[in-house]
């Protein structure tokens, strides 16, 4: 039993360290970013992450805003008088898989658009609140923020693969 100890360990550390393979790759696509932390965290958390180029990653980002956004949709379901903010989170989302379309295609411009629609979708919500005379619940302003946070990433790795493959 002893000897399969180290084997054992050998196996963890291979574990450990092959996801990092892509890391350097993850982080210095971050850098570019203005959410370091939420960039690498968001694509760390996907596996295919450590053998993706910069389209991959980028692809990998805009997965992870529809993610939070299709979450957020299903969250607002369940929540009194939420279905058109709701509705917005899934417009959101189907904009982001737009962008992922247009991402597969090379269409940068195009994927923006779709994107930054997206990141705008949700002020919809606040407004609605608002007229309403009614408070802004604290999580939706978080899941709001969260992806606003997580499409600026997304456009900022979009206009890294601009500026770095010459497409517009």
């Amino acid at each position: 039993m002893a000897a399969a100890t180290p084997w054992f360990l050998a196996g963890v550390l291979l574990l450990i360290l092959h996801p990092a393979a892509g890391l350097p790759l993850v982080q210095s696509t971050c850098n570019s970013t203005a959410f370091y932390d939420l960039c690498v965290a968001a694509l760390a958390a996907d596996p295919s992450s450590s053998t993706a180029d910069v389209p991959g990653l980028c692809a990998i980002a805009v997965s992870a805003a529809a993610a939070n956004a299709s979450a957020t949709a299903s969250f607002l379901l369940t929540t009194a008088n939420a279905s058109t903010c709701a509705a917005k989170y899934a417009n959101a989302r189907e904009a982001l898989l737009a962008a992922r379309v247009s991402l597969a295609e090379e269409a940068y411009d195009y994927a923006m658009v779709h994107v930054s629609a997206a990141a705008e979708y949700p002020a919809v919500c606040r407004t609605l609140f608002r007229r309403r005379n009614q408070v802004y619940p604290p999580e939706l302003a978080n899941r709001e923020e969260g992806l606003r946070r997580l499409c600026t990433i997304a456009l900022d790795i979009i206009s890294l693969l601009q500026t770095t493959q010459g497409h517009s």
